[in-house]
């Protein structure tokens, strides 16, 4: 097996799934649709269910938020098989992904502020536009290493970024699975140089999420459909981290009455209010379309 193939656990092994909300916010009726969905597909088959907190941002992610979302999953029903990964507690695990890319000479320092960046969007108005916006314009891809070291002495702020081209090129064309798209070609290069680290915090979700899915032996990974693209750069990080590239289920978004999909910002459905009002997971999942348990 090459490095461009997805890893394929034994057949007789158990499959694994996991459900990641970040703690910045109540869970909602989207989340409990993915939750579930996750946890349902793999008891289905006696699999295992992890749960990860995906705590990176210190300033967005709170205590009282860790709290309610193990309490609202744990009132619907979901139960996980492991004390669940807090992200935050596992920053050498991304520095040691970091120094392999970094090693292999596929990251560099970008000293870059965004309104550089939006400057220099602006003027080229042809550049081409990935599912981000307008990727990264590479200003600091080709800095003199004596200006880059003479920047990092004096304490500049800068972030990681791959050289997606070059990345590319080590690796080759690439694919990765999804349940319901089926096979799909990878294509990182519409992200352009993404970041994978900043100085004051040593990962971003695209390295974390990867990272964490090979420590965790992720074999299934349900997610809603906002989070697709995404998986162009996970599919090139597996490759150059030899990781395993699991089989993925992009869900389709649930959406409120005015067709705009739930989010935190909408309190009245956060499974707590649900919850106070006389909701029950049976309802709940009624609501929401799934079977009942």
């Amino acid at each position: 097996m090459t490095r461009r193939d997805a890893a394929k656990a034994p057949a007789d092994a158990p499959t694994t799934g996991r459900f990641a909300p970040s703690p910045t916010g109540l869970l909602h009726l989207g989340h409990a649709y993915s939750a579930l969905l996750a946890h349902d597909s793999r008891r289905a088959e006696g699999g295992r269910f992890l749960l990860r907190l995906e705590d990176i941002d210190p300033q967005r992610c709170r205590p009282e938020f860790e709290t309610a979302i193990l309490e609202d999953l744990t009132w619907l029903g979901v139960r996980w098989d492991a004390t669940p990964r807090r992200q935050s507690e596992h920053w050498a695990d991304y520095r040691a992904a970091l120094a392999r890319l970094d090693e292999a000479g596929l990251l560099y320092r970008c000293f870059c502020t965004r309104s550089e960046i939006a400057a220099e969007v602006a003027r080229s108005p042809s550049a081409p536009h990935g599912p981000e916006g307008a990727p990264y314009p590479g200003l600091c891809k080709r800095l003199d290493p004596a200006e880059v070291a003479d920047r990092l002495a004096k304490g500049d702020a800068y972030a990681l970024r791959l050289d997606t081209a070059k990345a590319l090129a080590r690796c080759g064309p690439l694919v990765w699975h999804d349940a319901e798209a089926g096979a799909v070609v990878a294509r990182p290069d519409l992200f352009g140089d993404v970041v994978l680290a900043r100085k004051d915090t040593p990962t971003s979700y695209h390295l974390a999420v990867t990272v964490d899915d090979a420590l965790q032996q992720i074999t299934h990974v349900v997610r809603g459909r906002d989070l697709f693209e995404a998986t162009h750069v996970h599919r090139l990080l597996q490759a150059l981290l030899a990781l395993p590239s699991p089989l993925y289920r992009h869900h389709a978004l649930l959406k409120g009455a005015d067709g705009k999909r739930y989010a935190k910002r909408d309190r009245s459905l956060t499974l707590a209010s649900l919850r106070a009002t006389g909701e029950t997971p049976a309802t709940l999942r009624q609501r929401i379309g799934l079977p009942a348990v």
